[in-house]
């Protein structure tokens, strides 16, 4: 936990968010009922170290977060997305789950530079990891990648197959995105050894 002391506070008119801010964050709170609902999140980061690699098949990955899904429908009106990078891309915002995998396509820079989370294990930015984190994910024998247009959480839903939003939020597949043009993390790879395979589910919410 942050201490008061030595912290330097954000703009008061980001301490108004604040409340709105916690209750945003509190369906992705871990709880006992949730067991079921795992946030598609790059997870090559969370379990790419030799001791905890085996439980990565028990996840799936995404290319980020960028929409108004039903909650935050509920708790700001459709403007609030595009001001939320003010938040989630400042040292303090990236203490929150939902800052550390919001990707906002309009403000690339602020996110491949204060991202603590996503832009890492995307292997977007440089860190000490990186070859390591690479090289668990190429590990992996077969990744299945399940998503639909009726996710109502995922936005664009085609993140789930790595699939995001240009500039202009045309969502571009996978195969056009930069980490997998660079082979980040290796998803080019993976792909090129038929070891990524894609299931596109309509019809499903998700839960």
């Amino acid at each position: 936990m942050l201490g008061l002391q030595g912290l330097r506070l954000p703009p008061a008119g980001f301490l108004l968010l604040l409340p709105f801010l916690l209750l945003l964050l509190l369906p992705a709170a871990p709880a006992p009922h949730r067991v079921s609902y795992k946030p598609v999140i790059v997870v090559h980061g969370l379990f790419d170290s030799s001791y905890s690699f085996r439980h990565l098949l028990e996840y799936i990955n995404e290319m980020g977060q960028y929409g108004d899904t039903d909650y935050l429908k509920w708790l700001f009106p459709t403007s609030m997305r595009s001001n939320l990078y003010r938040i989630c891309y400042s040292p303090w915002g990236q203490e929150f789950s939902i800052c550390n995998y919001w990707h906002d396509p309009h403000h690339d820079d602020l996110y491949l530079n204060a991202s603590s989370f996503l832009a890492l294990i995307n292997g977007e930015r440089d860190h000490p990891n990186a070859t390591a984190w690479r090289k668990n994910f190429l590990r992996v024998g077969r990744l299945v990648l399940i998503g639909g247009p009726d996710d109502g959480v995922i936005t664009p839903w085609q993140s789930s197959f790595f699939g995001f939003y240009d500039a202009n939020e045309t969502v571009l597949e996978m195969e056009e995105q930069l980490v997998y043009l660079r082979d980040s993390f290796g998803l080019k790879t993976l792909l090129a050894r038929g070891a990524i395979v894609r299931c596109p589910m309509a019809g499903i919410s998700h839960t």
